[in-house]
């Protein structure tokens, strides 16, 4: 889903004199005459996609292989779960060591700051569509079809299970004679078009499979989403992410009825860190934003690696500062920052 977030818009007098944007950093006791800002931390956001299977075996399960020569019949219930899908995505959290006021001199014509609901600076002098991802709601599907609307009068007669799995039986072979019988067109009364031919041969095939569940039983599947968020500030080794069971789906992370599914993260060390001299020689004279630095993450379990890849983290790089100049008074600069990593992806004069 996308929406545009909070647009916060400050405008001052214009004037035929230049002036700069100050900018300093903010303290919550001082109140600013400007747009107070921060930039992000970096949370690593994994959504899980999950399948359940629940079987139920048929009311006819001990005969499927003496009736139809069907083999192999599970005659117990049982339900399984599976991962079916690991989505791993980035969202940014306010880094309260990193909050900002922009703050307006006289004379000096404002920028237009776009920020998200949680006061993170993504756009300056434009606009940025930030989409959010939203998980879908758990979906199931049943399977079972009614069969007991097929059963014949003789087979609901029949006083014992053998005799009416025998009728059943014979009753699912008739329809697939039926069915070979109009695709050869052997019977008297053909249907008139192949859009009739269709609806028949149809309704044959949903009566075949309704019988034979009898015999075989049904699946019935529902599908369930989980997020699992962490917030990284070093680097980290094999920590348990979440745990699944095949029985019991997802469990807590101290639950050993789960499989574990470890994340591990390593920063690479893409940026050079400033010296704390340098942090201290470093002022404030214009809008600051993040240079994150790259970080290895990879998902796996016992059996090996589901997911690798080196994405940006901005607590783990450093900050730098944009020139004063790009923002006074007749300038056209367009900033977009990555809502998630605080980094410019698009400057534009």
């Amino acid at each position: 889903m996308k929406r545009n977030l909070l647009i916060a818009i400050v405008a001052l007098m214009s004037s035929s004199v230049m002036a700069q944007t100050q900018l300093t950093e903010f303290t919550p006791s001082v109140t600013a005459n400007g747009v107070n800002y921060a930039l992000p931390k970096t949370r690593l956001r994994v959504d899980v996609t999950a399948m359940k299977v629940s079987y139920t075996p048929g009311e006819y399960a001990r005969y499927a292989e003496r009736y139809l020569h069907i083999s192999g019949v599970n005659r117990e219930a049982s339900t399984q779960w599976s991962v079916t899908r690991l989505n791993v995505c980035q969202e940014g959290v306010p880094d309260t060591s990193k909050v900002y006021t922009v703050k307006m001199k006289d004379k000096t014509i404002a920028p237009m700051a776009q920020l998200t609901s949680s006061g993170i600076l993504v756009a300056v002098n434009t606009t940025a569509e930030i989409e959010e991802p939203v998980l879908p709601s758990t979906s199931q599907t049943r399977h079972q079809l009614d069969a007991r609307q097929y059963l014949t009068e003789e087979i609901l007669s029949a006083t014992s299970v053998a005799k009416r799995a025998e009728l059943t039986a014979q009753e699912i072979l008739d329809i697939r004679e039926s069915k070979n019988a109009i695709k050869r067109g052997q019977v008297e009364s053909m249907p008139q078009d192949g859009a009739s031919l269709k609806i028949v041969l149809d309704e044959l095939d949903v009566q075949e499979r309704a019988l034979t569940q009898l015999f075989v039983g049904y699946s019935d599947t529902t599908v369930t989403y989980q997020t699992y968020t962490f917030l990284p500030t070093e680097d980290i080794e094999k920590d348990v992410l979440f745990r699944f069971s095949r029985k019991l789906g997802f469990v807590d992370a101290d639950d050993l009825a789960g499989e574990p599914y470890y994340l591990s993260l390593k920063d690479q060390h893409t940026v050079v860190l400033p010296t704390q001299k340098d942090m201290l020689k470093k002022k404030i004279t214009g809008l600051v934003y993040n240079m994150p630095s790259m970080a290895k993450v990879i998902i796996s379990t016992m059996s090996g690696t589901l997911y690798e890849k080196e994405l940006p983290f901005a607590q783990f790089g450093t900050v730098d500062v944009l020139s004063p100049t790009l923002f006074n008074k007749g300038a056209t600069t367009k900033l977009t920052l990555h809502p998630a990593t605080g980094g410019i992806m698009h400057l534009e004069q």
